[in-house]
């Protein structure tokens, strides 16, 4: 049994979703894990991550539109305005999505569909730098 670690940094161009499954596949080259598990981490309370189709971009744009209609950026909802109207309604989005994700990996690729992807799924509107990590075990 063998396992690595190692952190990215995604820069963001404010809301919306980054794939980042390149990333995720050229590391797991380097690591020379076969068979296993992987852990994706998004370390922030504003962010999140997603598998999610990566061939018709139309899928992107709506899920954003639905997480805008269905958590309001109105700061006469929330207490937590001291960061801008956008970040209360970033976290509630965190907490309604994932901030880790397990992948198995299989003959060293991380087993994904046809037409899934991996994505940072930013929530504030500023660009951030978010650190993603990721930990593989196996043999």
């Amino acid at each position: 049994m063998q396992q690595y670690q190692t952190r990215f940094e995604i820069r963001t161009h404010g809301q919306g979703l980054t794939e980042f499954t390149h990333m995720v596949e050229g590391w797991l080259e380097e690591c020379a894990i076969s068979n296993g598990v992987l852990t994706v981490f998004c370390a922030h309370t504003s962010a999140s991550l997603t598998i999610q189709e990566n061939a018709d971009p139309d899928v992107q744009h709506d899920l954003q539109i639905f997480f805008k209609r269905l958590v309001a950026e109105d700061p006469g909802l929330y207490r937590h305005i001291c960061e801008g109207p956008d970040d209360m309604p970033a976290h509630i989005r965190a907490a309604l999505t994932n901030v880790s994700l397990s992948i198995p990996v299989q003959n060293g690729r991380a087993v994904l569909g046809t037409w899934q992807g991996i994505y940072l799924f930013e929530h504030r509107n500023a660009p951030h730098r978010r650190q993603i990590h990721l930990h593989v075990i196996g043999q």
